[in-house]
């Protein structure tokens, strides 16, 4: 009789373990493919790229090309840490062939995606992506102090043919148009992909009309192709 209620006080244990660890929550998700960093992957993008001086010969500078960023090999970067190549192609057109521009490197750590932009460390994104989380892009670098933060997370987003069932919206700056100036920046992910879309416009105006731009940028990359090579 004792050993049978020992038999039962020991079932009775392990059930309480079993049901215990059931009820934790499981290992979380970090989302760290949002900024897919394997080697191989590469992302074609559309850009249209306009400079506005109205002091300036040609007043609104308006330039189409084609962007190709490649995850190369791993390689020490400017910290000594171990990162990946991001190295970036540039075309006139689809008819054209790739020329080398720049390789920058690109790294997830800390819970944090930074990308190494000449030789200047820019948060890209930080994980788990959720709608409460708001971080500076330039904590490691001399660029002034910005706010980003997540606009829309995990979903659904179409870019002219293409589909991608998760997404993120990272909105870099966004301000009422006033008297004299214009900003909305912003990026998205895709989930397995990275960089899909980027809309950046900062405008000096004239009377509240952004379509009255005196001086600024407008940097737009659309995704068109992606895959591995």
């Amino acid at each position: 009789m004792k050993m049978y209620r020992v038999y039962i006080s020991l079932v009775v244990l392990v059930l309480v373990a079993i049901a215990s660890c059931k009820k934790q929550d499981p290992a979380p998700k970090f989302h760290y493919d949002y900024f897919d960093l394997t080697q191989g992957r590469y992302i074609d993008y559309d850009v249209m790229e306009i400079n506005h001086d109205v002091t300036s010969a040609i007043q609104h500078d308006t330039s189409y090309y084609q962007l190709r960023t490649l995850i190369g090999d791993t390689v020490i970067d400017n910290q000594g840490r171990i990162a990946r190549k991001f190295i970036r192609y540039a075309r006139p057109n689809s008819a054209g062939t790739w020329g080398l521009i720049d390789v920058w490197t690109a790294i997830i750590t800390e819970n944090r995606a930074e990308l190494i932009e000449e030789n200047q460390r820019i948060i890209k994104l930080v994980f788990a992506p959720t709608i409460s989380k708001e971080w500076n892009p330039n904590s490691f670098n001399m660029y002034p102090e910005q706010s980003f933060y997540y606009g829309d997370i995990h979903e659904p987003y179409t870019l002219g043919a293409l589909f991608f069932d998760s997404s993120l919206v990272v909105i870099q700056e966004e301000n009422e148009p006033n008297l004299i100036e214009y900003k909305k920046q912003y990026e998205v992910y895709a989930k397995g992909v990275g960089l899909v879309h980027k809309y950046f416009k900062d405008l000096t105006i004239a009377n509240f009309d952004t379509l009255n731009i005196k001086q600024g940028k407008e940097l737009f990359y659309t995704c068109f192709a992606y895959g591995f090579q």
